[in-house]
């Protein structure tokens, strides 16, 4: 057995009395008025006419036999602009230039700001010129899109400001860095020039063994303190041992080997053993670089 699809009864188009259609009408939101082919209105809507009381016009003022182009082609003042581009905008879908003519403008009022899309269409069928010219309130809309212009507006302000703060922040950050190099400078040249040469001095005098080792640990550590590669060798992951560090200093700052020993209280032999060392560790020990230029390099 063959499964048939119910057959549906043709659709049967409505059919509208003239008082049906004039409900309809009143039942949009829309203020609609129909103009012929000069533009005199023939009929409005509810909407139309609750518009026209609310804006000052008599009770019952329906508009009917006002020319809707004169009116918009002989408004002066600032709105005159948005009128005649109106009134064009119809003569247009009247003469069968556009099926359309759409446009937007305010109509503020006492109760606060407003905005309308107009719609200018041309009735179908045969017989004489129609168009139905519809105002509809997008007042919400254009509030929201006015509410996001601001946002964005503030958000760029935002990002302008923030942009500055950043360059305020970088030149400062670069004054720091400046500030700071400069005071690591005079520390090391302080040290090399007020307390290093002191230092040496007493290296040479006959002193007991305690206050030997005090003087050696004081310049250890102040060689510790004024070696500007420290960092970079310890983000190299190389690892000196302190007499090595004290050796590298001497090395980059130009002593021989035998002004190093002096400086150290070691002999030559202990300094070229430290010297053949960071050759190594710094992996020139088959190389031709010189040992000095090298450290300067890194410092």
């Amino acid at each position: 057995m063959t499964n048939r699809k119910p057959t549906q009864p043709p659709a049967v188009p409505l059919c509208y009395s003239s008082e049906q259609a004039r409900t309809v009408l009143d039942s949009l939101s829309a203020h609609i008025a129909i103009v012929d082919e000069k533009g005199i209105i023939l009929d409005t809507n509810r909407a139309w006419r609750r518009f026209a009381a609310k804006n000052g016009m008599s009770e019952g003022y329906d508009a009917i036999g006002d020319n809707y182009l004169a009116i918009c082609e002989t408004t002066r003042g600032d709105e005159r602009e948005k009128a005649q581009a109106v009134a064009a905008g119809i003569r247009n879908v009247i003469g069968g230039q556009v099926d359309e003519f759409l446009f937007d403008y305010p109509c503020h009022g006492p109760d606060g700001p407003h905005w309308y899309y107009m719609r200018a269409i041309r009735m179908s069928g045969k017989g004489s010129v129609r168009v139905v010219v519809s105002h509809e309130e997008i007042t919400a809309l254009k509030l929201t899109e006015e509410a996001l212009r601001k946002s964005e507006a503030q958000l760029t302000r935002q990002k302008v400001k923030q942009e500055e703060a950043n360059i305020a922040l970088k030149v400062l950050l670069k004054q720091r860095e400046d500030d700071k190099s400069d005071l690591e400078q005079k520390v090391i040249t302080n040290v090399k020039d007020l307390v290093l040469p002191y230092l040496e001095k007493l290296k040479r005098v006959n002193l007991q063994a305690k206050d030997k080792n005090l003087v050696e640990i004081i310049d250890a550590h102040l060689q510790d303190i004024i070696s500007p590669m420290m960092q970079k060798l310890a983000n190299a992951s190389i690892i000196l041992t302190p007499q090595e560090i004290q050796v590298a200093s001497l090395v980059k700052d130009g002593k021989a080997s035998k002004e190093i020993a002096d400086i150290l209280n070691i002999s030559q032999t202990t300094v070229h053993f430290h010297r053949k060392n960071l050759r190594k560790k710094f992996g020139l020990s088959n190389s031709r670089t010189n040992l000095r230029s090298y450290l300067l390099s890194i410092a």
